[in-house]
């Protein structure tokens, strides 16, 4: 149910009637058309292959990961192909092509990194196997299987504990293999008797391997950890500024129009908002940035990040700051949707207050991200005085007309813009009157005092409870407002007795979701001081260009 909609009845789907995946239902619709022959698994075939193609379209660094991965394992395989090298490495030769396999990563910062590991983790298990295959040899026939056993033990036990130690994450795959590295050697050379000879080929072969991996994947079409991880993060600048116009902009537009029902059987999805699907992407981007700055680290400069130690770590900082802000979002979008929604009328009156600060915000947000993109550090003082002083007037708007958030008066309230009208001119004839009674305020003391005409007895107009609640009845069935129910139900309770306190608090509460939405706004204005610090710092240490 949208609950800026009046009130519907909602039929929830079984499950055999959820939503299909487009690509169910063209290949479906495809498959009708012929009904049997050789043809039959031709749709399902064209629908697969054009999946495959969009796949490979929205990213073509994964066709060339694809590539380079094919062409680092036939660089490695000729040397089984062919004898001469086979020859010198013999059967360890294997161990190259595992290598490949294992240690090839979609960045260059990644197979550094695994590189490392392997390397590190190979060259440990290596001493080791030598060294405990020796102790073993010395102690005799009889000791030596109960030393190996024992020792494969312990590595074990102890690697697969150190890999859990917080601060160790990272060199999780290093303990792994160092673990069937010696596991490997130990145990081939118990039963081959040369331990050394073994565990030195292994070692060459496993070099091979790691040589031929990171020279494929640094010269051919690399894929930087960096670069992404600077796009990634210009990308959710850009989201969320998208989102916060677009949650806004719904928000206040009129509610004449008819409004897909809200999806009951399919939560957070909004297939009419795609500012909002990548808005929730930037809230789940923390594991994603997290990896690929510790892949960044180890990579060598290039581009346009060419200097030592460049600060990748403060991306990930200047992302935790925009998640931040994208919750304001995240609420701002849950108000936009919720049951509880205020009049049209009233949403209108802080329409140009609202948009207004939504427009600076979302332009300092933009203005950020071109910053980092252009990676250019320029001055934002006048577009902050701009976002402030624009919160500051809906602040202000807010305060003034905070008496449109209660209802006090037990007149109905009078949407036409003719009511305006009359009240500013009945305020201006007001204050005239004022002044000229304190203007002539001195002739009127010299006066002598006339006799006070008695007051007219009251006359007391009885206001029937029955026009009354017709008229708030029809008022609530034209603004689309909470309750969300039939407003006819009010009739059934009969009279308007005790009817009409629950109307008007029930209309006190939907007003009151706006002050929750502008509040959320004014949330989001607030927290982007800490992001244009945290943008500023990040600009500092990475020697932006002014």
């Amino acid at each position: 149910m949208n609950g800026k909609k009046g009130s519907y009845e909602i039929d929830i789907p079984t499950t055999t009637k959820a939503k299909q995946p487009e690509s169910c239902i063209k290949s479906g619709g495809q498959g009708g058309g012929g009904g049997g022959g050789h043809g039959g698994g031709s749709p399902s075939f064209k629908v697969w292959m054009w999946s495959v193609w969009e796949f490979a379209k929205d990213d073509s660094n994964r066709v060339k990961f694809s590539l380079k991965v094919g062409l680092a394992v036939l660089l490695v395989s000729l040397l089984i192909l062919f004898r001469a090298p086979y020859e010198v490495f013999g059967t360890n030769i294997i161990w190259s092509i595992l290598t490949v396999a294992i240690m090839f990563e979609y960045t260059v910062g990644a197979t550094f990194n695994r590189g490392f590991n392997r390397a590190l983790g190979s060259v440990l298990a290596g001493i080791l196997g030598i060294a405990i295959a020796q102790l073993a040899i010395s102690a005799g026939r009889i000791a030596e299987p109960y030393i190996i056993g024992v020792s494969i033990f312990l590595i074990g036990t102890i690697t697969s504990f150190m890999k859990l130690w917080p601060s160790l994450v990272q060199y999780e795959y290093g303990f792994r293999v160092i673990l069937f590295t010696y596991c490997l050697i130990i145990v081939s050379g118990y039963r081959m008797g040369n331990p050394i000879g073994t565990s030195m080929d292994r070692l060459y072969s496993i070099a091979l391997g790691g040589i031929v991996a990171v020279l494929v994947n640094v010269l051919v079409f690399p894929i930087w950890a960096g670069e992404q991880l600077h796009e990634e993060l210009v990308k959710s600048f850009d989201s969320v500024a998208d989102s916060l116009e677009e949650c806004v902009g719904k928000y206040l537009e009129d509610d004449s129009s008819d409004y897909a029902e809200f999806y009951k059987n399919v939560v957070d999805e909004f297939p009419d908002e795609p500012a909002y699907q990548r808005c929730r992407k930037t809230l789940n981007s923390s594991a994603n940035l997290e990896s690929l700055a510790i892949a960044a680290k180890w990579e060598p400069p290039h581009g346009n990040f060419r200097h030592l130690f460049y600060p990748w770590s403060e991306y990930v900082k200047v992302g935790a700051v925009l998640r931040y802000c994208a919750y304001e979002v995240m609420a701002l979008h849950g108000v936009l949707h919720s049951e509880i929604q205020a009049s049209y009328n009233l949403r209108v009156t802080f329409q140009s207050e609202i948009n207004e600060a939504t427009r600076q915000a979302a332009e300092l947000v933009r203005c950020l991200g071109k910053d980092i993109s252009s990676m250019k550090q320029s001055v934002k003082t006048s577009l902050l005085k701009k976002v402030h002083s624009s919160t500051e007037r809906l602040q202000y708007a807010i305060d003034h007309h905070s008496y449109l958030f209660t209802c006090h008066s037990d007149l109905p309230p009078d949407p036409s813009p003719s009511s305006n009208s009359k009240l500013l001119s009945l305020s201006l004839s007001l204050s005239r009157a004022v002044s000229y009674n304190l203007s002539d305020h001195d002739h009127q003391l010299n006066d002598p005092p006339l006799p006070l005409p008695l007051p007219p007895p009251p006359v007391l107009v009885p206001v029937p409870a029955e026009s009354y609640h017709e008229m708030m009845r029809k008022q609530m069935k034209r603004l689309h407002s909470w309750p969300s129910r039939e407003v006819d139900a009010f009739k059934e309770e009969g009279g308007g007795g005790h009817s009409l306190p629950r109307m008007k608090a029930l209309d006190s509460t939907a007003a009151l979701s706006l002050a929750t939405f502008t509040s959320l706004l004014i949330e989001f204005v607030a927290r982007l001081d800490h992001l244009v610090e945290a943008v500023d710092q990040l600009a500092v240490m990475a020697k932006f260009n002014h």
